[in-house]
């Protein structure tokens, strides 16, 4: 991981995924989880706020070092345990059928793999343990879609190898998971944010 990448990406994904439209999305998201949950690309701790109770505690895979020290503050307001037990999605160092849940948001965009990530995330979770996603990606409207292929190379410079065009609930088909439900929608209100903020919301299971 490069010095932009480390020192200055994680600051810009906090500012820019925190907020009153993107925290009514991450609470949506994190409705129905509970027990063990293992969250995917934590960040600087935005979805701590929306943790049901019934979230007994929470292990974290994040990759950037910036990004742990930013959710200092955050993890120490909270009463639900979380403790960092990875930096590499795509293979998570716990066992089989670990977690009764697995949190993943606005990061699978970023994954090299996230074919690999998403097998990892089924074999952490039990079986009837749920996945939920939320992401941005591929948008409906094509004229959209030629913008985010044109803006992409850009994104993926300027913001952590982030791509605009993938499918998070075709991706999480094809790793074996149980789609039990499944939105999109523009994540914000506004034409120039288009390409950038089509979101996917989802919930899958582990048959």
């Amino acid at each position: 991981m490069g010095w932009w990448e480390e020192r200055v990406v994680p600051h810009i994904v906090d500012r820019a995924l925190k907020g009153r439209e993107i925290g009514a999305w991450r609470e949506e998201c994190c409705a129905g989880l509970s027990g063990r949950v293992l969250e995917i690309g934590f960040g600087g701790g935005l979805n701590i706020r929306f943790y049901p109770p019934e979230v007994s505690e929470v292990h974290a895979v994040e990759p950037s070092d910036r990004g742990w020290a930013l959710s200092e503050r955050r993890r120490s307001r909270t009463a639900v345990p979380i403790e960092r037990v990875g930096l590499d999605g795509q293979r998570i160092d716990v066992a089989d059928g670990a977690y009764d849940a697995v949190l993943c948001t606005f990061s699978l965009c970023t994954i090299p793999d996230p074919a690999l990530a998403l097998a990892e995330m089924r074999r952490a979770v039990r079986p009837g343990g749920t996945v939920h996603i939320l992401e941005h990606g591929r948008a409906a409207d094509p004229g959209v879609r030629r913008w985010q292929q044109r803006l992409e190379p850009v994104q993926r410079r300027v913001a952590g190898g982030c791509h605009l065009t993938r499918d998070p609930v075709a991706l999480a088909q094809a790793s074996g998971l149980e789609v039990t439900s499944a939105r999109t929608a523009y994540l914000l209100r506004g034409k120039v944010a288009a390409p950038l903020t089509y979101g996917y919301l989802a919930t899958a299971t582990r048959p």
